[in-house]
């Protein structure tokens, strides 16, 4: 998870909050863990003062696997739009979890099966805090 500050908007923080506690999670996720950890350090500043490259919950963004140079987007949504949305991916995922918060420029590291996936962010493609869409 990430070292520096993160900003998070009043209403996501609530709403995963609500979602980490009112749903049957294995708490020994370490990935939930991580989140719980983001969610209780995380600064809460109003939308429209959230810096345009953040990904927030719904941004779209675009990631580089370091290992393979492969770049694809990624949308970070709540769980219920994870199946809906081509490339999406859940905030209780672990990749959705290490997501949230990180800027362009930041390499996110997690274990996966296989062994270490190294993650790049190249761009926040779509942030709906910097479109003004603060209620999604």
């Amino acid at each position: 998870m990430n070292q520096r500050g993160i900003y998070i908007t009043k209403h996501d923080k609530e709403r995963l909050r609500g979602l980490i506690e009112g749903e049957q999670l294995d708490e020994d996720a370490i990935h939930i863990r991580q989140l719980k950890k983001e969610l209780d350090r995380a600064a809460i500043v109003d939308p429209k003062d959230i810096p345009e490259d953040v990904i927030t919950m719904n941004s779209v963004v675009l990631l580089k696997d370091v290992e393979s140079g492969e770049e694809r987007a990624y949308a970070l949504v709540f769980p219920e739009k994870a199946k809906t949305r081509e490339y999406a991916v859940s905030i209780l995922a672990p990749t959705g979890a290490a997501l949230l918060g990180c800027r362009v420029g930041d390499t996110i590291i997690w274990k996966v099966p296989a062994g270490i996936k190294k993650l790049k962010v190249l761009e926040v493609i779509y942030q709906p805090e910097r479109l003004g869409n603060f209620d999604l």
